[in-house]
């Protein structure tokens, strides 16, 4: 099992493009299944969890071809509508595939999904969505049994708005016979993407990138082609990267538009900001001010952002708050954070961090994707070296990571490990 091996110390310097958003694609390669044919989605990372879905596609009769970061997608020989285990359990956003099978071919068997092993994720809310046009659900042995005839339009009303039940339910309604209206709908760049996407494939619908979707059902959608939009994640990792180590870092392919409470987090803690229409570049300041932050729903700070800002606060001038009211239980990164020197102390959803002079290179363990990247870039500030295990879980979000951070100056490298 690979692992990486870390020489902190070095400022970051230089610019680095940013991929393709992991979360967008990952809708976007199950909406295809809502029609027959070929379907070209471009800028499409490769990541473990985009080959985690493409798998699970194929298994169902799905032709796909990946070259140049476009992958291609054939419908036209589906053959089954069985989301199995062994390709579910890798990753939670498998569950996409619901709404698309219900919708367009009227059964699904999906089952209950996997993924990072932190904090509570219901589905819930994406079975009561399908449950409310007109499925008829059952759980039984693991799956997932969904059916209808024909879905119908239905008002939905989310009580906590999710990215990933907006998704699965619009997917759904835009096949449903009749007007569907979203609630509470996830106002994510990625809910947007996929929104603009399926009207592009013949769908009806209105308020994309708004809290209300109203979508009024069609017969049959056509393939269409999409550029997936950039990773914002990935763009603020490599921001916080060149705050954290005390350098100049550009990051490039990126709208800056999907930063803002980042970017402005990042300009309170004393850094130097430059957004153009597509490029956002960052100099760190001499020295870090301690800035807190809430972790909340788009368009606030993002969850998927909050262990890194944590490894960033580790080494401010002061005492910090990083509260998570997205995930309660996301702070599995800390232990490990502490092992590098970090002074930090959870309570409750928030973890109070008191900022030290510097950090120092062990061995450490990633337990999911963000706490990976946090350990990650506390190893590239820490004295010495630095060993990150299970990187595994960094190769589901971070398309080749080590090789963008060498461009910017940083002294890591990946090696096969033995230790788990």
């Amino acid at each position: 099992m690979d692992k990486f091996i870390i020489r902190g110390g070095r400022p970051l310097s230089g610019t680095v493009e940013v991929s393709g958003a992991k979360n967008a694609s990952l809708a976007l390669m199950p909406a295809s299944l809502l029609a027959r044919g070929v379907c070209r989605l471009s800028n499409t990372p490769a990541l473990r969890d985009v080959k985690t879905m493409a798998s699970l596609l194929a298994s169902m009769g799905v032709y796909l071809t990946f070259n140049n970061h476009t992958v291609t997608i054939d419908t036209t020989g589906v053959h089954n509508q069985d989301a199995p285990y062994e390709h579910v359990k890798k990753m939670r956003a498998s569950i996409y595939v619901l709404g698309p099978l219900v919708a367009r071919y009227g059964h699904a068997r999906v089952s209950l999904p996997g993924g990072c092993a932190w904090g509570p994720r219901p589905v819930d809310m994406h079975i009561e969505g399908i449950k409310k046009l007109g499925a008829s659900i059952e759980l039984k042995g693991g799956y997932i049994l969904a059916s209808a005839r024909r879905l119908h339009g239905a008002r939905i009303h989310f009580d906590v708005s999710s990215v990933g039940a907006t998704g699965n339910v619009l997917m759904a309604a835009v096949l449903a016979k009749g007007t569907t209206v979203i609630e509470n709908a996830a106002i994510e760049p990625e809910i947007t993407s996929l929104a603009r996407y399926l009207v592009s494939m013949g769908a009806r619908i209105n308020g994309a990138g708004t809290s209300t979707l109203e979508i009024e059902g069609v017969d049959e959608l056509h393939p269409a082609d999409a550029i997936t939009i950039p990773d914002r994640i990935e763009a603020g990792t490599f921001l916080v990267a060149g705050a954290l180590t005390g350098g100049n870092v550009s990051v490039e392919g990126v709208d800056p538009g999907h930063l803002t409470a980042l970017l402005a987090k990042l300009e309170d803690a004393g850094c130097s900001l430059e957004t153009g229409a597509s490029s956002v570049t960052l100099h760190a300041p001499p020295e870090l001010r301690p800035i807190d932050v809430t972790a909340a729903i788009y368009p606030g700070f993002p969850t998927d952002m909050q262990a890194q800002w944590t490894a960033l606060m580790a080494v401010a001038k002061g005492t910090t708050v990083v509260t998570d009211t997205i995930y309660f239980d996301r702070f599995k990164h800390v232990p490990e954070l502490i092992r590098l020197g970090a002074d930090i102390e959870i309570k409750d959803n928030s973890a109070v961090i008191r900022g030290v002079a510097g950090l120092t290179g062990a061995k450490v363990m990633s337990t999911d994707l963000r706490a990976s990247a946090s350990l990650i870039l506390a190893g590239l500030v820490a004295e010495g070296s630095t060993e990150v295990l299970r990187v595994y879980h960094i190769d589901r979000g971070y398309e080749t990571i080590e090789v963008k951070l060498r461009a910017l100056g940083a002294d890591i490298e990946r090696v096969a490990g033995e230790e788990f």
